[in-house]
């Protein structure tokens, strides 16, 4: 048994499709329309056979009350694994991103949390 995809909710699918493309460099796998929605995903653009993120309108009430939560409690919905948080964090700020949380070491790891624009916090991890 594998993961094979993982979804997180977004407010509005065209803006996180732009800034997880665009911004944060992950490659569009699939865009199926299904009914008011779609079926978004991507990949990592070093293994685009991986694991799909799937960009999950978050109309249903309960979605978006979950996100709310997380999001003012300063919980990231996710963790991304990059080679080097501190180039990671300089490289994002550049290009607009808003840090809450700039990079940290937490024992062997070293952590940091940006703000996806689409109502979601992800954390970025290097080992």
């Amino acid at each position: 048994m594998r993961i094979i995809v993982t979804s997180i909710f977004v407010e509005d699918q065209d803006k996180a499709l732009k800034f997880y493309s665009e911004t944060l460099g992950f490659v569009k796998k699939h865009d199926v329309p299904t009914g008011e929605f779609r079926w978004i995903t991507l990949v990592s653009s070093d293994d685009q056979d991986g694991t799909e993120l799937l960009l999950e309108p978050n109309d249903h009430p309960a979605a978006k009350e979950y996100q709310k939560k997380l999001f003012a409690e300063g919980i990231p919905v996710t963790m991304f694994g990059v080679a080097d948080v501190p180039k990671e964090y300089e490289q994002l700020t550049k290009q607009g991103v808003k840090f809450i949380m700039e990079p940290t070491e937490m024992g062997e790891f070293t952590i940091a949390v940006f703000d996806d624009t689409c109502g979601n916090l992800i954390q970025i991890a290097q080992k």
